[in-house]
């Protein structure tokens, strides 16, 4: 582990105290998985665009298509 020197705003500093206590971790916990859930949504979306560059309409459309062939339809809620 290494060491971090953080200025919060005192408000901030309340909020991290009260929640670290209601769960039961110390405040350095909480920043820590806070920062941890923070980076990984950050990663993922870059992940996601990545993704969507490399995505091809066509190839898309074919894969729907060869299941709509098998007969089988989307459920209520994921219909278009």
């Amino acid at each position: 582990m290494s060491a971090l020197n953080v200025h919060l705003p005192e408000s901030l500093h309340a909020m991290a105290r009260q929640l670290a206590a209601e769960e039961g971790i110390s405040v350095d916990h909480l920043i820590a998985l806070a920062l941890a859930e923070k980076i990984s949504a950050l990663k993922t979306e870059d992940y996601l665009q990545s993704r969507s560059r490399r995505a091809c309409e066509d190839q898309y459309q074919a894969v729907l298509d060869a299941v709509r062939a098998q007969g089988n339809r989307p459920l209520p809620d994921d219909a278009l």
